[in-house]
């Protein structure tokens, strides 16, 4: 009987120990996460909406990590004080200029709010600062916008859609060029008839320049053009003494 006794003693206190050493260890991340054990200092920003920022969240600038949202409470009906717990060693890097905004980590992750980096010549934030803010883009819009814009692709790819079948079915002018044999016989026998007559002008330009009633026009133009690009000539050499 006591030997069961002992034995029962001692399962309950290694249960005990590690219950303890359980909550040691919470309270050691949630303390860690909320900065309880590290020197800080507190600035605040107002929005006029926090688009879903909890207390809890965490505060980053440049990229890491630095403070956590202390304190969310609405000031009035159009604005929404947010206040941050900002680790005392980042005190140096946060100037009075910065811009808060609200971001997210990742496409559906938490919200997070984000300290843009200020000007070099500016004061560091001191405690109770408030810095300005800068409205997030809510995710309803993003959404709304990306439906109307597929809205928009789905009716332009009907209407492509439904030209293609017109000029399939030889409807209008292109379709009927595509399949009626006659007309695309055609219309390639105008083109060959157009090329021809293009030879054929460029072979009476040529024989005009050798006519001798023309000839004199035809060098008249030829020594004005000349001119005109020695002109041009001497004008851009004069330019490049300059």
């Amino acid at each position: 009987m006591g030997t069961q006794n002992k034995g029962y003693k001692i399962r309950l206190g290694i249960f005990v120990a590690a219950g303890i050493a359980i909550f040691a260890i919470a309270i050691f991340i949630i303390g860690k996460q909320r900065n309880l054990f590290n020197p800080v200092f507190k600035i605040t920003t107002t929005f006029y909406n926090v688009s879903g920022l909890q207390v809890g969240n965490n505060v980053r600038f440049s990229g890491i990590n630095v403070g956590t949202v202390d304190r969310i409470s609405i000031i009035n009906d159009s604005t929404v004080q947010v206040d941050m717990m900002i680790r005392k060693e980042v005190n140096q890097f946060i100037k009075n200029d910065c811009l808060a905004s609200i971001g997210s980590e990742g496409i559906i992750g938490d919200r997070i709010l984000m300290i843009s980096q200020g000007s070099a010549e500016a004061p560091q934030a001191e405690e109770g600062q408030e810095l300005l803010s800068q409205e997030p883009v809510e995710t309803d819009e993003i959404i709304s916008s990306l439906q109307i814009t597929a809205v928009n692709a789905e009716i332009i790819s009907a209407e492509l859609a439904e030209i293609m079948v017109n000029i399939n079915e030889g409807h209008g002018t292109l379709g009927q060029l595509i399949q009626d044999s006659t007309l695309s016989e055609s219309f390639s026998a105008t083109m060959l008839n157009l090329e021809k007559s293009s030879q054929g002008l460029e072979e009476n330009m040529e024989a005009a320049k050798n006519n001798i009633l023309l000839r004199g026009y035809f060098n008249k133009k030829k020594r004005e053009a000349e001119r005109k690009r020695r002109d041009a000539q001497k004008a851009l050499e004069k330019a490049n003494k300059k």
